[in-house]
């Protein structure tokens, strides 16, 4: 039996799948903010190791090199690299370093800025394998992925976390932890235009939890105010970011209030779509494939671009119905085990890439 867990380390959580024989039978997020220093990280593994098992093969990507506890992007790298190959073994772990494939563990310095944030080029490369081409839309907890698949490659214009502002590829807006001053400076409130307070009052959580959109586990931070994670509370939060009390209004305009901050994400999620499309990769048939906690925004946004729409979840094989949902979340995990393990099955991997084409 082919098995290799997979690994996506981020500044916010852990995220692990199991793969075996091509088919996820295993999945796990965890929170592991990594602003509070390693401890959380290293507590993260041991939860997940418990889930998911051992294996005789692991591989990892990452974005968690970003966090300021780090002196540098590179030094990130190695340091999660190290907690890595200490809570799962040097000798079965190899790292995702995008154009160079997987490196052992001991190679990491070399390939530091191609392992840093790569973990949005391992599910495209995955799925572009897969489907061909599309827009491949990963939306989540902070960050949205809009990445050109043409050809079966991966045809983005950027790479690095840089390149990839530049070129509307990453967006860093998503469905938990932006603050809600990052998604627009104001909103309609009963007729009037309100500029928000300069604060970190709420976020795109309570927008989605006050939408009922909000996915079941996928807030696994703390609130802004510390305080629970309902409806009212919510409101309450968001009131404050108009200089408000939850009261001052019926819940149906704070809706209309949640629904405006919704609006203003999609916005400008679907003007960096529209950026990526107009480097023509992409048939006007060419579907949405969409990813993360946020498939759903997903699929609103290719509602908008008026494209075909296909869930990941639809492309990924899984032991049960249950683990569906919960493998597109961790798409990165996945992909980054269905690479390694067709590497192990001795498939003919992926040759490096042209940055024009394929970064």
């Amino acid at each position: 039996m082919s098995t290799v867990i997979g690994w996506d380390i981020g500044g916010a959580h852990l995220k692990g799948v199991r793969i075996e024989n091509g088919v996820v039978t295993r999945a796990i997020q965890l929170p592991s903010p990594l602003w509070q220093g390693l401890d959380s990280l290293n507590v993260a593994f041991s939860k997940a190791n418990r889930v998911l098992g051992t294996a005789p093969r692991h591989a990892a990507t990452m974005t968690g090199e970003l966090a300021d506890i780090f002196a540098s992007r590179a030094d990130g790298v190695e340091e999660l690299a190290r907690v890595a190959a200490a809570n799962l073994d040097a000798d079965k772990l190899m790292i995702y370093a995008g154009p160079s494939g997987f490196v052992r563990v001991d190679r990491v310095s070399e390939h530091a800025g191609e392992i840093a944030s790569a973990n949005w080029h391992a599910s495209a490369r995955w799925v572009a394998q897969k489907l061909g081409g599309g827009l491949f839309v990963d939306m989540g907890s902070t960050t949205t992925d809009l990445v050109a698949l043409a050809n079966g490659k991966v045809g983005a214009y950027g790479y690095t976390d840089a390149e990839r502002l530049e070129t509307g590829e990453l967006v860093y807006t998503g469905m938990v932890r932006s603050f809600l001053m990052s998604i627009a400076a104001r909103v309609a409130f009963r007729g009037r235009s309100m500029p928000l307070m300069n604060e970190y009052f709420a976020n795109m959580a309570d927008v989605y939890r006050i939408l009922g959109e909000l996915p079941s586990g996928a807030d696994q931070q703390a609130t802004a105010d510390g305080r629970e994670k309902t409806i009212e509370a919510s409101r309450a939060r968001l009131a404050r970011m108009l200089g408000l009390d939850a009261q001052d209004a019926p819940k149906e305009v704070w809706a209309d209030v949640a629904l405006a901050f919704r609006e203003a994400q999609l916005r400008t999620l679907h003007d960096a779509a529209m950026l990526v499309l107009s480097r023509h990769l992409l048939s006007r048939e060419a579907p949405v494939i969409g990813a993360g906690i946020g498939v759903k925004i997903a699929r609103a946004l290719a509602a908008r671009l008026q494209r075909p729409f296909i869930p990941l979840s639809r492309i990924l094989v899984t032991a049960s119905p249950s683990l569906r949902r919960l493998a597109c979340d961790c798409a990165p995990a996945a992909a980054v085990a269905l690479l390694a393990e067709t590497q192990s099955r001795g498939v003919a991997r992926p040759g490096s890439p042209k940055r024009s084409s394929e970064p």
